[in-house]
Order: C-alpha cells, then structure tokens, then sequence
C-alpha cells in the first residue's frame, strides 16, 4: 500500500517535470533553428531541369482550379472530395502567406530537379516542400501538373 501512495504523492511533480522537459526541448530546438515541419527540407540538391509556375484558385462548389501563371492555362480542376494531396498542401502554404500577410500577387514555383526531386516553393514565403516525401502517388498528382500541356508548348 506504501507503494501506491508513494507514486499518488509524486506524480504531480513527475508529470510537471515531464512538461518542463517537452518545453525545454521545444525552446532548444528553435534557438538552434532546427524546424518542426517534417515536409519542409533541405531544397533538392539537383539543378532544376523543370518548372513551372502556378496559381491556385477557388472554383465553382468547392473546387480547386490550377492554372499555369505564364499563359493562364487551366491545367487541372479538383472537384470538391477530390485532390486531397493538393489541398493540402495548398491550404498549409496559403496558411503561411497569411500568417505573414503575403498575398496572392507571387506564383507558386513547382520545380523537378536533376536529383529526381520535386518540389513546390512559395515564391512570397521562401519555403519550399519536397513533394517525394508523401509518396509517389502524391508526388505524381504535382508531376501530372508540372507536364500538363507540354506537348503543345
């Protein structure tokens, strides 16, 4: 029974110390400029040998509409249900534009590298996601975007 009331009379201060250390991890962490984003890596090593650049806007009932920059191409509509990779990816970078109150006037730059790399970089924020980190089949749904029309250019 000592036991018991042992643990029941420390655990408090167990849990707090607990706290102390996540937050004196978390403190340490950005102080040394390591970042938490787990999408947001080093840029590609490899030269670009593709890129283009977009623009993302909302479409009718929910969907979101691609459009190519330059011309303004619509190259791919995600209906509402579809296109989750690219919603999601789309919502985190907008999140951060307003987060520093960055508008749309900036091109997002969608970019295949030399290594194999593909990437997506926010021109107004300077942060830039390594798409091959999710996957091939997330990674093909930028790719199709980064070929569309091509053959016509």
């Amino acid at each position: 029974m000592k036991s018991k009331q042992f643990i029941g009379d420390y655990a408090p201060y167990v849990l707090g110390g607990m706290a102390l250390v996540a937050l004196l991890s978390v403190g340490v962490a950005r102080w040394a400029g390591i970042s938490s984003h787990s999408d947001v890596a080093d840029v590609a090593a490899g030269a670009v040998v593709n890129s283009r650049q977009l623009r993302f806007e909302d479409g009718q009932a929910g969907a979101v509409e691609v459009y190519d920059w330059r011309d303004g191409d619509l190259l791919a509509s995600f209906p509402s249900g579809d296109g989750s990779f690219v919603r999601g990816v789309l919502r985190s970078m907008t999140r951060e534009r307003r987060a520093l109150e960055a508008g749309a006037e900036q091109p997002f730059l969608l970019a295949r590298h030399s290594d194999g790399a593909l990437t997506i970089s926010d021109q107004a924020t300077g942060r830039t996601i390594v798409l091959n980190a999710f996957g091939p089949d997330n990674a093909d749904v930028f790719a199709r975007l980064l070929d569309a029309g091509l053959a016509r250019s």
